[in-house]
């Protein structure tokens, strides 16, 4: 196995401390928080990924990504477990069944890096999260009797960490169903561990279509010449359309040029900017929240002089199970004590915190 074959790179992935700090040098204050956060969350990064982080730069946006920082540890007022309630949706295990017409199927456990700002921190890297292969045929089985759902999200965890027969015979049996108009994807793999669209998968990905997959790139240093070969490839071999959704993160991309550089490149392989999230009210996000005020005038000026084809919507996923609301001028409530009050698509409230 080698560099550039994806079961070596997740066989390799940097778990510990220990191992950590054979590869880069640690601050202090990185190294006292690792091992705090350990304590609660998993870390995990591929090689991969690990070589794209900058030594040089203490405030290097991939470095932010991948190591603990002190307010990972702060739990404010207004930050849960599960922010987007998906446990409270679930008919099925690993399903989640919010909206009529679309259902997130959790079939992973196992991401190749671990993002410190994840939704799902509570879960990512626990086996006994992830539905086996019987809990597979119960899920296909809702999925078959739920009538009004049009489109299944393949999610985890990372769903692309599953073999490609797996992925093959879930991908088969979800296009059988025949109120199913298309199976969306959502896998970050493309940025930390691009290798793993190989030929074989994209062969895959061409039986099905129309799939649509949506990545997670926050950083234009996040999209590597392997990247571009990769990404490229797959969408030409495997008929797949490329969407991106990125979140806005304090001292990584909270600034109007960073996004426009990254949109601008996604567009050039291929990749078509879907979403820019508000942060989620997730337990350890403290570090990462950008004021929607910020985001707001940031947007405004991405909004007003690019190319609209490069422009994602900008949105808030309610706490509590609300779905999105769009970030505006046009769209923002009244400002509360804890936070900002929001109408949702259904005219139903939702206080939110940040």
């Amino acid at each position: 196995m080698t560099w550039s074959d994806w079961k070596w790179q997740l066989q390799n992935r940097i778990t510990n401390l220990a191992d950590l700090e054979g590869k880069i040098s640690l601050t202090e204050e990185e190294r006292d928080c690792f091992a705090q956060a350990y304590e609660q969350f998993q870390f995990a990064v591929t090689p991969y990924y690990l070589a794209r982080l900058d030594q040089n730069n203490p405030n290097c946006p991939i470095r932010k990504q991948i190591l603990p920082r002190s307010g990972e540890l702060v739990r404010r007022p207004n930050e849960i477990d599960d922010p987007l309630a998906e446990e409270t949706y679930m008919p099925v295990k690993g399903v989640t069944h919010r909206y009529p017409d679309r259902a997130i199927w959790y079939i992973s456990h196992v991401c190749a890096v671990y993002c410190r700002f994840c939704t799902r921190k509570r879960k990512v890297s626990l086996p006994e999260e992830t539905p086996n292969r019987n809990e597979w045929e119960k899920a296909l089985e809702y999925f078959r009797t739920q009538t009004k759902l049009r489109e299944v999200i393949l999610s985890g965890g990372d769903p692309l960490t599953l073999s490609d027969s797996s992925l093959d015979y879930l991908l088969g049996e979800l296009k059988q169903i025949p109120h199913l108009n298309h199976i969306r994807i959502h896998t970050r793999h493309p940025v930390t561990m691009p290798m793993r669209l190989t030929e074989s998968l994209n062969s895959v990905f061409s039986k099905y279509f129309p799939i649509y997959m949506v990545t997670h790139f926050n950083h234009p240093n996040e999209i590597s010449e392997e990247t571009k070969f990769y990404v490229m490839r797959m969408i030409k071999e495997g008929h797949i359309s490329v969407f991106n959704q990125s979140v806005l993160l304090a001292g990584i991309n909270d600034d109007a040029k960073i996004l426009s550089d990254l949109n601008y490149k996604l567009i050039s392989i291929g990749i078509k900017p879907y979403y820019l999230h508000q942060c989620d009210e997730v337990f350890g996000s403290s570090d990462f929240v950008v004021p929607m005020e910020k985001g707001i005038e940031i947007y405004r000026k991405l909004r007003g002089y690019h190319s609209g084809i490069t422009i994602p919507s900008y949105v808030k996923d309610l706490t509590g199970g609300g779905g999105k609301v769009l970030l505006s001028p046009n769209y923002l409530q009244k400002k509360t004590e804890k936070g900002y009050l929001f109408q949702n698509y259904l005219g139903d409230e939702y206080e939110v915190g940040h």
